[in-house]
């Protein structure tokens, strides 16, 4: 029979350690936030039917606003997951191209691997802060090219892909593969960590880009499973829609009346969140500077989530297999780099889905492993 592959990620999904660092949500958002403690009036008239099939006509245009698009270019879905699956399934079938860059979320690869495509990798390293050079693409793409998918800001670096960037790759695929569509995942587009700085959507540069995203991260909302795919092709939206119909039918309007209160005070409730993230990564930063003999990381622009890697001349491949090991004992989580298809010396590290005394427990349980492990590499398995 066919079945999705097998990711350890799986693992999130149920009951967490007591140090969950794996995480890559931020503070979960409570029905009071929704409601600013009051409920609204009518909202105990809410029929329980089908919503419509493009999805509920206030969400999509507070989304369009955000994006700089119109709400008629935005389809909702069941969460940010289910709108990877559309994309994949309406443009790659089998063996088709699809130029994937790598680290990436896995449950998106493997949609990717379920249609059938052929993925075609553009690998970004540690080393090179986790940003892709235009060149790295010359390689990957060609005439068969269907979709080129990106993720900024990145899960699981927190990188925030510059505008340049997007637009040098956009012109080579114009060049190489004009009918390829390019795939934006911006799920974590107001999560910056500048408080400062707005992240902008890139989906307004052409009709061939396309840009999901969810509340789940950014809002703090992953109970509600709502997204959307934002798309100014027609044909494209056409496609998508039919998909969804075949799929879901349609959104719960439980999820929709409710996701319509959250972003309602959208800018309250992410201006919040974003605060918090950003004084979370003051501890990680902290903690990182102070066990820099072991440990080294890529700063992120956005997100509550960042990249750690367990330096080579302190941790050989015995070492690095002793501290997951010792994690499991001392209760701690972290996400390995394996789950992303990045080196395993390379974690993904959680700051947003615990406060603030919790988070700095948990660290203190990481530097218990890292001090053990890279100054004994064998003693961790005694």
């Amino acid at each position: 029979m066919h079945s999705f592959p097998h990711t350890d990620m799986i693992s999130l999904m149920g009951d967490g350690p007591q140090h969950d660092l794996a995480a890559s949500v931020g503070p979960e958002a409570s029905f009071a936030d929704l409601f600013g403690g009051a409920m609204p009036p009518g909202l105990e008239d809410l029929r329980l039917g089908y919503g419509s099939l493009q999805g509920n006509a206030s969400i999509r245009e507070i989304v369009a606003q955000a994006h700089g698009v119109l709400a008629d270019d935005v389809v909702l879905t069941v969460g940010g997951m289910h709108a990877l699956f559309l994309m994949a399934f309406v443009l790659c079938r089998q063996q088709q191209e699809v130029v994937l860059t790598v680290p990436v979320f896995p449950l998106f690869k493997n949609c990717l691997d379920a249609v059938g495509a052929s993925s075609r990798i553009v690998r970004l390293t540690f080393d090179q802060g986790y940003r892709p050079h235009t060149a790295q693409f010359h390689s990957a793409l060609t005439r068969q090219t269907k979709l080129v998918c990106l993720t900024s800001p990145q899960n699981p670096s927190g990188v925030v892909l510059g505008t340049e960037c997007l637009r040098e790759l956009h012109s080579l695929m114009a060049s190489v593969c004009p009918d390829a569509y390019l795939l934006l995942d911006e799920t974590y587009l107001e999560a910056g960590l500048d408080a400062a700085t707005d992240l902008r959507s890139s989906v307004g540069m052409s009709s061939k880009v396309v840009s999901v995203g969810s509340l789940s991260k950014c809002h703090g909302a992953p109970g509600l499973r709502l997204g959307w795919v934002i798309t100014r092709d027609p044909e494209l939206k056409r496609h998508l829609l039919l998909a969804k119909f075949n799929t879901v039918t349609s959104c719960s309007t439980v999820d929709e009346a409710f996701a319509l209160q959250l972003l309602k005070r959208r800018a309250d409730i992410v201006m919040e969140r974003r605060r918090f993230l950003s004084g979370a990564l003051t501890h990680v930063s902290r903690w990182v500077e102070q066990h820099s003999e072991y440990v080294e990381w890529v700063r992120p622009d956005a997100g509550a989530l960042c990249c750690i890697r367990l330096r080579r001349d302190a941790f050989d491949d015995a070492a690095t297999q002793d501290f997951y090991a010792s994690l499991q004992r001392l209760n701690v989580r972290v996400a390995s780099g394996d789950w992303f298809g990045d080196e395993r010396r390379v974690f993904r590290l959680g700051f947003g889905a615990m406060d603030i005394a919790a988070l700095n427990d948990g660290l203190a349980q990481l530097a218990k492993a890292v001090q053990a492990c890279a100054a004994r590499p064998r003693a961790c398995a005694d």
